[in-house]
């Protein structure tokens, strides 16, 4: 029987190149691919992709569409970020090193946290804000 993987928030980001982001998704912050809805060209429409215990959703971005969703490439800044929780500094830190050796723009850097988390942000290649660490709201 397959895993049955629910979460009550599933952040959903747009890209303009929805193909190369995942891939780059992939190499960069280890995400994996659950399920995958592809057009006619094979551009992706919808993408559920596992990262942690996490799930996040993706598809390209459509401003005239339904969903009038589009790429932070296309906004003077970002409206958005995620924060994904990490098991262990170590752990954070690893993380860190794959995401810069794969192109992630760092925005800040890897550092321990008054709050006592591990952490740091990063853009990736369409420029939403990632942000890796231990913080673990409600426990101390």
């Amino acid at each position: 029987m397959a895993e049955t993987l629910s979460n009550s928030v599933m952040p959903y980001l747009t890209y303009d190149d929805p193909n190369a982001a995942l891939e780059w998704l992939k190499k960069a912050f280890g995400v994996e691919e659950i399920a995958l809805t592809t057009g006619p060209q094979g551009e992706i429409v919808h993408a559920e992709l596992k990262i942690g215990t996490g799930i996040i959703l993706l598809t390209g971005a459509n401003g005239n569409g339904v969903l009038p969703m589009g790429s932070p490439r296309s906004l003077p800044h970002s409206h958005q970020g995620v924060f994904v929780r990490i098991d262990g500094a170590k752990n954070v830190d690893k993380h860190h090193d794959q995401a810069v050796s794969a192109g992630a723009k760092v925005l800040m850097p890897l550092q321990d946290m008054p709050w006592g988390s591990r952490e740091y942000t990063c853009q990736d290649v369409e420029g939403h804000i990632w942000s890796f660490g231990t913080y673990n709201p409600g426990r101390s």
